[in-house]
């Protein structure tokens, strides 16, 4: 009935339920799968992880059209070649630094069960989530950069339609998860600018829900998680962090009943 990231512009149980059936679902606040725990390369245990808030996932057409021809007759204005200078652009780019308070609680605690060069970097971008050579140090690790800063990827490509003709027309999907307050056209406003070419169409697909603040940590929540992870798992802290996935959480929390994601694994 439900599902996360996968229904990007499809049906979605937990956004129905939420916009149609808000009763049937009421509570005080929800928990579903996410979150999970964190062990270093020996397999300790180090960290039990707590979602609050979330990316949004957006997906991005880029599309060149071109009048063709015959590939005997080649032409540079090839709508290939158009469409992959436009996509190298993006790669290429990163989105400025962004933080909440999930995030810079998740770093400044992990920093000191990490140690090394990364737990330092940790320790600094919380104190200063401008620090760029902090964040060039955590950007090694995808994780880590994904939660620093809004992410755009080409993850689909489709075009042409013989091989031995010049594409007429040339699609690209861009699947970006937006940093919490950035908006679906702010995000599409950059990739215009990074392409920078008036014959590169960016169309924003069907959103998947509507951007959405990150729900409080309060005592609700936290007290019982921390008093039963400390029964499974003595010595294990709960730290918060912010999703770089996208989970039905987008759906209901908008709806009045914030929801983490948490995993006692």
């Amino acid at each position: 009935l439900t599902c996360g990231e996968e229904t990007n512009g499809a049906f979605n149980g937990a956004k129905w339920l939420t916009e149609n059936q808000r009763g049937l679902i009421d509570a005080e606040f929800g928990l579903h799968e996410g979150g999970w725990g964190t062990m270093d390369e020996k397999g300790k245990r180090i960290a039990l992880n707590i979602d609050a808030g979330e990316k949004l996932s957006q997906n991005y057409q880029l599309e060149v059209t071109n009048p063709g021809g015959h590939s005997m007759r080649p032409v540079k204005d090839n709508a290939i070649t158009r469409l992959a200078a436009g996509l190298q652009k993006i790669n290429a780019y990163d989105f400025p630094l962004e933080s909440t308070d999930a995030s810079r609680e998740y770093f400044s605690r992990m920093a000191p069960l990490t140690g090394g060069a990364m737990g330092a970097a940790m320790a600094a971008f919380a104190h200063n989530p401008h620090d760029e050579k902090a964040a060039a140090v955590l950007a090694t690790d995808p994780r880590y950069n994904a939660a620093m800063r809004t992410t755009c990827v080409p993850t689909l490509i489709n075009g042409g339609h013989a091989t031995n003709a010049l594409p007429q027309r040339v699609t690209a999907n861009v699947n970006c998860r937006i940093f919490p307050g950035t908006t679906i056209e702010q995000v599409r406003g950059k990739l215009l600018e990074l392409t920078g070419d008036p014959q590169i169409k960016i169309t924003a697909q069907a959103a998947r829900s509507e951007p959405s603040g990150a729900p409080p940590l309060t005592d609700a929540i936290m007290k019982p998680i921390i008093s039963m992870a400390a029964k499974l798992w003595p010595g294990v802290p709960v730290i918060p962090q912010l999703d770089i996935g996208a989970t039905d959480a987008s759906f209901v929390t908008p709806g009045g009943i914030p929801t983490y994601a948490f995993t006692p694994m």
